[in-house]
């Protein structure tokens, strides 16, 4: 696997956006998970030069994201599906996706809309507290350090930032389960 400056950053944002940090690695994502899932098609569909592409693609399967599967076998060829862990990024292009419509949608709006086939209903998506169900805003929570934390490069201010915060007195512990 490809190491990076920052693969060792004890930061999981660090590190999920050193894979996912690129653009055009978000807009693959998004069209393979909407289902443009051959190589041609990703190209036209996003004006990408085959080199950029075949880069982004080769980290993404390299990384576990995507597999290449073969559909035809003469002439060969092959398409690129979304592994579980690819499909756990979902949930992240939707936020992006919302964020922007929310501040970068043109007059005429949104540019696309997500139909939850459960309900047959247009929504958006919602970060929710696992426990209570209520919103998670920036108002409403704070980090605190967790088991595989440490300061370093990268979490140099952060790391004691973290930490002072659990130390603090009257700091909230969560319940024991």
């Amino acid at each position: 696997m490809t190491r990076t400056p920052l693969a060792d950053v004890a930061c999981s944002i660090a590190r999920a956006t050193d894979l996912f940090g690129d653009a055009w690695t978000a807009l693959i994502m998004r069209d393979v998970l909407t289902g443009v899932t051959r190589f041609d098609d990703l190209a036209h569909d996003l004006g990408i030069s085959r080199k950029v592409l075949a880069a982004r693609l080769s980290r993404l399967v390299e990384e576990g994201v995507l597999v290449r599967e073969r559909y035809q076998e003469r002439p060969p060829r092959e398409h690129y599906r979304a592994t579980p862990k690819g499909e756990e990024l979902y949930p992240v292009l939707l936020a992006l996706m919302e964020w922007g419509d929310r501040w970068y949608a043109g007059p005429a709006g949104p540019p696309a809309r997500i139909r939850h086939l459960g309900c047959g209903r247009d929504t958006t998506p919602v970060s929710a507290c696992a426990h209570c169900g209520e919103p998670l805003t920036v108002g409403n929570t704070t980090q605190l350090p967790g088991p595989g934390g440490r300061t370093g490069p990268g979490t140099r201010v952060l790391g004691p930032l973290l930490t002072a915060r659990e130390d603090a007195p009257g700091a909230e512990r969560p319940a024991e389960v």
